[in-house]
């Protein structure tokens, strides 16, 4: 997507050296655009644990370019070790987000076929860099097939604007390239419909305030921020015409992880007949686990709920305290929305029901 009217991606090889990835580093943000260099394994851990990366097909991507990062560190003879130790040093990093550990697996895979260290080392490269391009791909294609709902809504209004409420921020940051919940979003934009976004603040990392916002400032798309308890009224005074969200991980039952406060809309969008729709591409979604209730969920330091970190007059970026001293706080990073509450997933290969049987149909290989 664009910043400032230019092109980036949120991850990236260095043009001049491979064996350098670049990312931006979205805790800065919105108030300074830093690109960050990851030059070892420990780097893109730390990035994806401390959230210098965030987002499910992001949080992928970082984690097949540093099994690339393995691979350029490993001994002559270890790297077979190295891509294993480095695997599940990128798997513990963060627990929920299904993408994390489906790109290691793709690359220790996908090495197997390696006839020695230096094709298998090359093999490593190439893996991540697909799995990043098709992530970019897949939220493209999905931002398709989700802009056939916006166009139905459109018609319906008789053009009048379509009011689409999002939480956390499942946009361009939170993947390679377009987003999935803002992929509709942009589409709908490009075909010229009327469309204007509600943000949730989404606290307590603040992902729709800090980055959903600025995403769609940047692209010149209209959005007002919102409180995360002001999403039922709007939908009871009318004021939302459908939801759309991102996930972390889904069951192939339907079932939705996402960031905490997901689970409140979509009882709001069930109770008041809006659409809720939840955007992923087909990595995001976990084939072994039947019930989302066996989904792992994060649970953070409480310090991010208590202290919060803003732009200071200073010009510097500065946490400041919200709570009295040894205030207690429990963090948990995401919910589960149960199926029966989707209207429908919007995927790559096109808009499908959120139960066991549609999602099979659409996905026969698995």
């Amino acid at each position: 997507m664009n910043i400032n009217n230019q092109h980036y991606r949120t991850i990236w090889p260095a043009p001049d050296d491979s064996n350098r990835v670049m990312i931006i580093d979205q805790r800065q943000l919105p108030h300074a655009f830093v690109i960050e260099p990851l030059r070892t394994l420990d780097d893109a851990v730390v990035a994806i644990r401390d959230m210098h990366v965030r987002g499910a097909g992001l949080i992928g991507a970082t984690a097949g370019f540093g099994m690339h990062l393995a691979a350029v560190q490993a001994k002559p003879g270890q790297l077979a070790e190295a891509l294993l130790e480095g695997g599940e040093l990128l798997d513990n990093s963060r627990p929920t987000a299904r993408n994390l550990k489906w790109a290691v697996d793709r690359v220790l895979k996908a090495v197997e076929q390696g006839s020695d260290e230096a094709d298998k080392k090359r093999i490593v490269f190439e893996t991540a860099c697909e799995i990043a391009d098709e992530d970019a791909a897949f939220c493209k294609a999905l931002g398709q097939h989700g802009l056939q709902i916006i166009e139905e809504l459109s018609k319906k209004k008789n053009g009048k604007t379509i009011n689409i409420l999002t939480h956390c921020n499942a946009g361009w940051l939170a993947f390679v390239d377009h987003g999935s919940a803002t992929a509709p979003i942009y589409a709908a934009r490009d075909a010229g419909i009327d469309i204007h976004v509600w943000v949730d603040e989404t606290r307590p990392w603040n992902q729709g305030a800090k980055l959903t916002a600025w995403e769609l400032q940047q692209e010149g798309i209209p959005c007002t921020l919102i409180t995360d308890n002001a999403g039922g009224h709007l939908m009871q005074q009318k004021m939302v015409d459908m939801v759309i969200v991102g996930t972390d991980r889904t069951t192939h039952t339907g079932d939705v992880a996402n960031k905490i406060g997901t689970y409140l809309k979509a009882l709001a969008a069930h109770d008041n007949n809006v659409p809720f729709y939840v955007a992923l591409p087909s990595s995001t979604f976990d084939w072994n686990i039947n019930n989302g209730r066996d989904i792992p969920i994060e649970e953070r330091s409480g310090d991010e709920v208590t202290a919060i970190s803003g732009l200071a007059g200073n010009g510097r970026i500065e946490t400041v305290q919200l709570t009295a001293p040894g205030t207690q706080a429990l963090n948990y990073s995401f919910d589960i929305t149960p199926a029966r509450l989707v209207t429908g997933l919007i995927t790559e290969r096109g808009v499908v029901a959120a139960n066991r049987e549609a999602i099979h149909k659409l996905f026969p290989e698995q």
